[in-house]
């Protein structure tokens, strides 16, 4: 009970805030307006559920826009179990086992509590207790004092993300050779129909930085770890010194803010490979990292610019 009461204390300020505009976004997540979603009781929201893990980066990217994609999940007590996370489930199951005993857990599920890192805890519990084969379709209610992600992971450890172009390993090998049934392929194929191409950005100094093409527009998205602030003023240093592009036909579109953290957004030459954007998100990394450690106070152009790019909200589309 004590600590459950802690992270609400902790975090009842952001509910409080959002509450003052009952129009804007849930923080959750859910995509709803706040007093359509957790603003209707009084569930305390939790602003930045991932925080204190290394893979938070991860976790917000999974949740957000990662279409298809898993990664092995780094337990402190696996209990000789593979467990795996998941971008998105089918039927946006919160958890399933599979025959073979593999606990595959979703984090794009319908929102059950203002504490995202406690629903994926319980996914978790029910995933070690339930039988091979079986599915959880939503996370159950929460109970006071019930763990939470940070109390399951190795704090530490990154998630080795794997991007995938279609849904197919959502279907394991049946064990008799068979195909899989009409209304199984009926169901990738919906799932794969909607999947935007999407890849990562490898470069050194850069993580859960995304290549993403929407049909029309090419964007790298971004997921940051620093608190808002400290990022929009390192940004806006860059902007005031003409250095904010990734180059040649790019263009900063903005940033939306996704459990805690914000991830800015850049409008990028659809013509190039993925691959080719490297380079110059590298070459950027290593001056928005000089820019974040500078401690002087803002210039009365970098002031503008700041002001000017927290007002630059994006939103998925």
């Amino acid at each position: 009970m004590a600590k459950k009461t802690r992270v609400r204390e902790a975090h009842a300020q952001g509910s409080q805030s959002a509450g003052e505009n009952p129009r804007r976004p849930c923080p959750c997540g859910s995509g709803k307006r706040y007093k359509a979603c957790h603003g209707a009781g009084d569930d305390v929201i939790v602003i930045r559920p991932f925080e204190g893990l290394a893979a938070e980066c991860d976790l917000v990217a999974l949740r957000e826009f990662l279409p298809s994609a898993k990664a092995p999940l780094p337990l402190k007590d696996a209990r000789d179990r593979v467990v795996t996370l998941a971008s998105v489930l089918p039927g946006a199951s919160a958890a399933l086992v599979r025959p073979d005993g593999e606990i595959l857990v979703g984090m794009q599920v319908q929102t059950r509590s203002g504490d995202l890192s406690a629903d994926l805890a319980r996914a978790l519990t029910w995933g070690f207790a339930a039988e091979p084969g079986t599915s959880l379709p939503v996370v159950p209610p929460s109970a006071e004092g019930g763990e939470r992600l940070q109390d399951l992971l190795v704090a530490d450890a990154a998630l080795d993300v794997t991007l995938f172009s279609d849904f197919a390993w959502w279907v394991p090998p049946n064990e008799d050779g068979s195909e899989p049934t009409a209304e199984v392929m009926s169901t990738l194929e919906r799932a794969n129909a909607v999947i935007m191409p999407t890849e990562p950005v490898v470069a050194p100094g850069v993580r859960a930085a995304y290549w993403v093409d929407t049909g029309t527009k090419a964007h790298l998205r971004w997921v940051r770890p620093e608190p808002e602030d400290a990022l929009l003023a390192a940004l806006a240093r860059l902007q005031a010194r003409g250095e904010l592009g990734l180059g040649e036909n790019t263009r900063y579109a903005g940033s939306f803010r996704a459990h805690g953290l914000l991830v800015p957004v850049w409008d990028l030459d659809r013509d190039l490979h993925p691959k080719e954007w490297s380079e110059p998100v590298g070459a950027f990394a290593t001056k928005l990292d000089a820019a974040l450690k500078e401690t002087t106070p803002l210039t009365d152009a970098e002031r503008r610019a700041k002001d000017a790019l927290a007002g630059k909200q994006i939103t998925l589309r």
